[in-house]
């Protein structure tokens, strides 16, 4: 992973690593707040080397002084030392015990030693590290007494008596919240990696490129009106939600630059991804660019084009494959374009079998020849094999990827299923993209653009009155009195029509 990967994994985990510096900081806090104050109070001695004064004497003492500073040190927590203080101030503690709360050191080169010990009690503290430094005095006037008598040669004496500390050295509050920051942004951060790695989700290109090269046709942004209003009529025609359809109108042309293709298949791979949302605006997309195009709904498990467009559905795609009858004559025209569309009929016992079959293939053959381009909604990938059956009669397939609702594997499977029957993959359309964050999907369009002109592109568009449908589930009895169903005239009467 390269540093932008790391910022897209911090950004989007943001919160997880914001909680964990916030329970940190308050860890820390309790801490602080929980601990028994504990006080420091420090001594410092000074060891001199009895002489005559002289300069070579002076020198010498002084390197013998030093030498022998380094003894004193280790000899400060010795129970010869602790064991009188502890009896002078009358303590309940063993000389083991009160050494873990007395320390002693010296800089280099110095003849200074230094005793600091620590106690719940400033007076306590102050008082022990008096009667320590005493203690160690006596004990260094004995050891260095010469056996034959005489005048021991070194002498301690204090220079900084110890005195009751005023505020407590620990807990240290600041370096705790310090400590409690740093720790907290590491472990989030640690967390926000290891989550990364183990979360296999689909949220944006940079996870579908994890699984495929395949071409990204088109990102369609999430939008919290898509569910009442899922048409691209229904969308303002410079809203982010028209352009991305018309994009991946002019991707797919480019997908299919040689134009040999005429049937393009939208499919998911699990339902809920937006399939036939996608499929019903991009066929609206294509026939407000000027083509003529068929839509047909082969999601013969749950047919849902009818229920947006608001057309017939007991007649349509079963009807004509299984009564024969003349499929011109179960075609409904939507809207003011060139778009006509083949529901899905009634839902038969055998949908594979169906879309599997010779007749299906004939039927393709002939719409292809009456129109330029022809959308066909199939059903999900993975639960059944309707769609994998149906990509072998088409030009190519184009994958709706649900962000947030597909895993990794399940999109793997999904393209292996379609490799599995040489389907022809014109690429993948992003939905549900999310609109902030690392993942999100946007244009930087023309920009705003005050309602006025808006109205009036529209009305130069000429585009059907969007139905302001109350749910997503649509009564067909509202287009039922708005847009009557018109059939799409057979094909003599074309040509006689241009003759």
């Amino acid at each position: 992973m390269d540093l932008r990967d790391y910022v897209r994994i911090i950004r989007r985990s943001w919160i997880l690593i914001v909680g964990a510096v916030l329970a940190g900081l308050l860890a820390a806090g309790a801490a602080s707040i929980i601990m028994k104050p504990t006080y420091t109070a420090e001594t410092q001695l000074f060891v001199a080397i009895q002489g005559s004064g002289s300069v070579q004497e002076l020198q010498q003492g002084n390197t013998f002084g030093q030498a022998r500073v380094q003894s004193y040190v280790k000899t400060v927590n010795s129970p010869i030392v602790l064991q009188p203080a502890i009896d002078s101030l009358g303590l309940e503690v063993t000389a083991e015990e009160l050494s873990k709360h007395v320390k002693a050191s010296t800089d280099l080169n110095t003849v200074l030693i230094s005793i600091s010990v620590s106690d719940g009690s400033p007076v306590q503290s102050a008082a022990i590290a008096r009667a320590v430094a005493e203690s160690l005095i006596k004990a260094v006037d004995g050891l260095e007494k010469p056996k034959a008598g005489g005048s021991t040669p070194v002498s301690l004496s204090v220079i900084t008596p110890a005195t009751a500390p005023v505020s407590p050295s620990a807990p240290n509050t600041r370096m705790n919240l310090l400590f409690g920051l740093f720790a907290g942004l590491i472990l989030g951060t640690a967390g926000a990696v290891l989550r990364s790695q183990l979360d296999t989700v689909i949220r944006g290109e940079n996870d579908v490129r994890r699984v495929t090269a395949a071409p990204l046709l088109g990102g369609i942004a999430f939008d919290s009106d898509a569910s009442r209003k899922p048409l691209l009529t229904q969308a303002l025609p410079q809203s982010p939600r028209a352009e991305s359809f018309r994009q991946l109108r002019t991707n797919l042309q480019f997908a299919n630059i040689s134009g040999d293709a005429r049937t393009v298949l939208v499919t998911s791979s699990l339902p809920g991804e937006g399939k036939s949302t996608t499929a019903t605006n991009l066929a609206i997309a294509l026939a407000q660019a000027g083509q003529t195009v068929c839509l047909i709904d082969a999601d013969l498990r749950r047919p849902m084009i009818s229920e947006y467009l608001g057309l017939e559905r007991n007649a349509g795609l079963t009807t004509a494959l299984v009564t024969e009858a003349e499929v011109t004559d179960l075609l409904q025209q939507w809207g003011e374009d060139n778009l006509f569309v083949l529901t899905s009929g009634q839902i038969p016992p055998n949908p594979s079998e169906l879309l599997g079959s010779s007749q299906m293939n004939q039927m393709i053959r002939h719409l292809e020849q009456m129109f330029d381009t022809v959308v066909i909604d199939a059903p999900p990938l993975l639960p059944v094999t309707d769609a994998a059956v149906l990509s072998q009669h088409v030009g190519g397939v184009v994958l709706v990827v649900g962000s947030q609702k597909l895993k990794e594997q399940e999109l793997q499977k999904s393209l292996s299923a379609l490799e599995m029957v040489g389907a022809n993959i014109f690429g993948l359309v992003m939905n549900k993209l999310p609109t902030k964050g690392p993942d999100a999907y946007a244009y930087s369009y023309y920009g705003n653009v005050d309602d006025a002109s808006r109205v009036s592109s529209t009305k130069r568009r000429a585009a059907p009155k969007p139905i302001d449908f109350p749910n997503e589930h649509f009564d067909p009895r509202y287009a039922e009195d708005l847009r009557p169903p018109n059939l799409f005239p057979r094909q003599d009467e074309r040509t006689a029509h241009h003759d």
